[in-house]
């Protein structure tokens, strides 16, 4: 535990006449901050979570001795490797993405700073399988700099290495850590994405061109309740007062671009989506994927209760949701608050999206564990129309079943009927046993 204190001089006149005088008379303290964290030495944070890592999922995750590279535990030969890094203290990104159907290697700088050009350079060459390295990079100066650096180091060792660069976030330009746009939880797509399209057999420049559609068509903004605080500093990193929230905060513990009063769940999911949407302007009935991002101190029913208003803002907008992700995807340590981020999609991106992927902080199912007895939701029966939206489940028989609306029954070809109970998924995208379903060979709704 860490604390600082701010002393205040207290000054007093004493005496009458000629006899007065100042006096300075004891000295009164204030604690600024307090802070508790599962830490041992704040020196030894990334390796230990990263060693932490590799214990919880040793079936799927090695370290590269002496570096902060994280890598698949088997890469498959002649497949575009997928890589990306960046500061700790955004998890689960950037290892929490290694496995099938996304990452193959990451590499970890300390909190909030870039990998080394050393150690990206290490996790390139150690991804490439002789089909070439793609680079995911998210849009901060160190982390351009320092790929761009591995990138030629890489090449000179013979591997063909093809970059890409995201800079979703709407809210700035150019900040404390960039020039241009900020790269923030859109990457999450952006991983997704290309990581399907290589485990498909793309080509290097195939998967590339997945990447920069992606990044075309994606956009995210973000707002604070709290600063985060980092290990080392033991402070929060921007001060906000106790009525007072922070508009188009990035991930980096970075001030965002606006300071406004305290506004409820439904003013902030309301503000966010419509200022991601004026960047982006999808035409009426554009199919959307969505991620409401919690930034790591926020509750996940909050982030459900900002996702009522993002979805109400995109149906207003006459805009057909195809996905949403509630959870925490890309973080700030432990700030409260959180993002939302909205990707207009077509086949291809919706095949992609929902391609298999088996990932410690992302898991897909896929349409392979359907086979020829997928089933096929109709109509809602309310005839709720945009806002009837495909939801998957997992019921207690680990069947995965698409359900077509939170709030309606469900029809589907197989017969199931499956209705809403008052739980959803985790932020990892594993979705468990928390619906009530009922099996019947008369599908009629009641």
């Amino acid at each position: 535990m860490f604390f600082n204190a701010h002393f205040h001089k207290k000054q007093y006149l004493i005496g009458k006449g000629e006899n007065r005088r100042e006096c300075f008379y004891t000295l009164q303290y204030s604690v600024v901050y307090v802070m508790q964290k599962l830490i041992n030495d704040p020196d030894d944070y990334v390796d230990e979570m990263l060693d932490g890592m590799v214990s919880a999922y040793p079936e799927r995750l090695t370290r590269i001795d002496d570096t902060k590279v994280l890598t698949r535990n088997s890469l498959i030969d002649g497949k575009v490797g997928i890589v990306t890094g960046g500061g700790s203290g955004h998890e689960p990104t950037h290892a929490g993405y290694i496995g099938d159907g996304m990452l193959d290697g990451a590499a970890a700088g300390e909190v909030f700073t870039s990998p080394t050009a050393d150690e990206l350079d290490t996790l390139t060459q150690a991804c490439d399988t002789g089909a070439g390295v793609l680079c995911v990079v998210k849009n901060y100066e160190g982390d351009v700099m320092n790929f761009d650096t591995a990138a030629e180091m890489a090449e000179i060792e013979d591997v063909t290495v093809e970059q890409i660069v995201v800079d979703d976030d709407v809210a700035v330009e150019d900040s404390l850590y960039t020039s241009g746009r900020r790269g923030v939880c859109g990457t999450i797509f952006v991983h997704k994405a290309v990581g399907a399209k290589a485990a498909a057999g793309g080509s290097l420049e195939e998967v590339a061109a997945v990447g920069e559609k992606v990044i075309d068509n994606v956009g995210t903004m973000g707002m604070a309740l709290t600063s985060c605080v980092t290990p080392a500093k033991g402070e929060e990193t921007f001060d906000l007062g106790e009525d007072e929230i922070e508009l188009g905060i990035g991930i980096h513990g970075e001030p965002g671009t606006e300071r406004s009063d305290q506004l409820s769940a439904e003013e902030v999911g309301t503000h966010l989506t419509e200022n991601v949407l004026a960047d982006l302007d999808p035409a009426a009935g554009t199919e959307v994927a969505v991620i409401v991002n919690g930034m790591g101190g926020t509750p996940l029913s909050e982030l459900f209760i900002v996702n009522n208003a993002v979805q109400s803002t995109l149906e207003e907008h006459e805009l057909i949701t195809w996905e949403t992700m509630v959870g925490d995807y890309m973080t700030s340590l432990d700030m409260r608050g959180c993002s939302v981020t909205v990707c207009t999609v077509d086949d291809e991106l919706k095949e992609l999206l929902a391609a298999p992927a088996d990932t410690p902080a992302l898991t897909r199912a896929g349409d392979d564990e359907w086979g020829d007895s997928r089933p096929t939701a109709t109509s809602c029966p309310r005839g709720n129309k945009s806002s009837c939206r495909p939801y998957w489940i997992r019921t207690g028989s680990s069947h995965w079943v698409r359900l077509s609306n939170w709030g309606c029954w469900s029809r589907f070809e197989s017969h199931t009927r499956v209705q809403r109970s008052p739980w959803g998924a985790w932020g990892d995208g594993r979705w468990t046993d928390w619906y009530n379903y009922q099996g019947s060979r008369n599908n009629a709704h009641q």
